[in-house]
């Protein structure tokens, strides 16, 4: 007997692949959905399911169903794209990156410009830890899809190296240990992290490193920005972001800052039980 032939999905990059239940039961539990929840949608969704359907619009479908049953897990299933939504200028993720750092115990410096042996350079973050300086470069995508060639980490190495080369005669550098970083929201393609992983040039990317890697940091230090509260529009979003604001946790700090995004006061209760909800970890 013939096998029925898979229903196809598409990608973000718009290759077709097989529907795959247990995938997504498995991001909406590693979101903290428990399996019995997960389970529930993902069962409610295959009817749905069409030939050629994006993976996106099946995102959105699971995303609506849970966040019914749990706004503190929706939040967290939604922190790709919340990450996407920081756009359209790269700066916010350059802001996201730097209070990353700093959680972890860095000392941060945005958008600091400073002089190699040949150019000087304009760099997304500088983050220093007892004897320990990184140079890090944010490299941000606002679509789905996109990923960082080769030729990204050649460029930022290069800007690396020059400025190194000067830092390295200046007093109390000799025995400082130095680095790029190279941080996306998206993925590397193999050649570029095989590059990277030869110069010495460290590449985070949505989920490479397999330890260390953007979504593992995020989890691990509790910083979701404020782009995953579904409660907000996207140009109260916006909003909010112009006025310096780039995690949920600055909209508990500033609740006042909803009134400056203009965000309906009927609603604003909305936003900061989420909020909380969200930072409950």
């Amino acid at each position: 007997m013939a096998h029925p032939a898979p229903l196809l999905v598409t990608k973000a990059n718009g290759d077709r692949v097989p529907y795959d239940p247990a995938r997504l039961r498995h991001s909406l539990e590693r979101a903290g959905a428990t399996p019995q929840m997960s389970a529930a949608i993902a069962e409610a969704i295959l009817p749905g399911v069409e030939p050629g359907m994006t993976t996106r619009r099946l995102y959105r479908m699971a995303f609506q169903l849970l966040h019914r049953r749990s706004r503190r897990v929706a939040g967290r299933y939604r922190l790709k794209q919340g990450i996407f939504d920081l756009g359209p200028s790269g700066f916010p993720f350059e802001d996201f990156i730097a209070r990353i750092l700093g959680h972890e115990g860095y000392q941060v410096q945005l958008r600091a410009v400073v002089q190699g042996r040949c150019v000087s350079h304009e760099v997304d973050v500088i983050a220093d830890r007892d004897l320990q300086r990184f140079l890090v470069e944010c490299k941000y995508h606002n679509v789905p899809g996109r990923v960082c060639d080769v030729k990204i980490p050649l460029y930022i190495q290069a800007r690396f190296t020059d400025v190194v080369e000067r830092w390295a005669g200046e007093p109390g550098n000799s025995h400082r240990f130095q680095q790029g970083w190279l941080v996306t929201n998206t993925r590397f393609t193999s050649d570029a992290f095989q590059y990277g992983q030869c110069a010495g040039l460290r590449l985070v990317s949505w989920d490479q490193p397999e330890k260390g890697s953007l979504r593992e940091r995020i989890d691990r230090s509790g910083l979701y920005p404020l782009t995953c509260l579904a409660a907000l529009t996207r140009a109260e979003k916006q909003r909010l972001l112009g006025e310096g604001l780039v995690l949920v946790r600055d909209v508990l700090a500033r609740p006042g800052a909803l009134d400056q995004a203009r965000v309906p006061a009927p609603r604003r209760a909305r936003v900061l039980r989420e909020a909380v909800d969200l930072c409950r970890d």
